[in-house]
C-alpha cells in the first residue's frame, strides 16, 4: 500500500513539474529588477500591498498583466510603459501617475529607457491570493 502511494504522490509531483516548469514563453523582469513590500492589508477578500519598484537603466518588467487594477506614481526616473500591440501607451516622468487595469486582455511591459533607476511606488488591488503578475509571452515585439 505504501508503495502504491509513494507511486501516486510521485507520479502527481512529476506531471506537475513537467507541466508548470517546461518551456515558457513568458518574459520575466530584467536583471536587477527588485520590489519591496512597503505595507500590505486584506479586506472583504482583497489584497492591497504598496510595493516600490526599482528598474536599473535598460531593464524592463517584462511582459505580464494583472488579476486586479494597479495604480502607481514615479518616484524617480521615466516609465515608458507598451501594450501588446507594441506600441507605446504612454511615458510617465517623475511624480506621474499611472493606471492599469486588470486581465489578460491588458498585456503590457514598462521599460527604463533612461540612464537613472526608475522608482515606482505601486498599489496592487487584488483578489486574496493572487500573484502580483501573471507573466506573458512577448505578442511579437521588437523588444523585451
Amino acid at each position: 500500500m505504501r508503495t502504491a502511494l509513494r507511486t501516486a504522490v510521485v507520479g502527481v509531483v512529476t506531471t506537475a513539474a513537467l507541466v508548470t516548469c517546461g518551456p515558457a514563453g513568458a518574459t520575466p523582469a530584467g536583471p536587477g529588477v527588485t520590489a519591496r513590500i512597503l505595507a500590505q492589508t486584506t479586506v472583504d477578500g482583497t489584497d492591497y500591498t504598496l510595493r516600490e519598484i526599482t528598474v536599473p537603466p535598460g531593464q524592463s518588467t517584462g511582459w505580464h498583466y494583472h488579476d486586479g487594477p494597479l495604480y502607481g506614481v514615479v518616484k524617480q526616473g521615466t516609465l515608458s510603459h507598451f501594450d501588446a500591440t507594441c506600441g507605446s501607451d504612454g511615458v510617465y516622468r517623475t511624480g506621474a501617475t499611472i493606471r492599469e487595469p486588470s486581465g489578460s486582455d491588458h498585456v503590457h511591459i514598462g521599460r527604463n529607457l533612461g540612464d537613472t533607476p526608475l522608482v515606482l511606488d505601486v498599489l496592487y488591488v487584488l483578489p486574496h491570493g493572487s500573484p502580483f503578475s501573471q507573466d506573458a509571452p512577448n505578442p511579437g515585439c521588437a523588444f523585451q
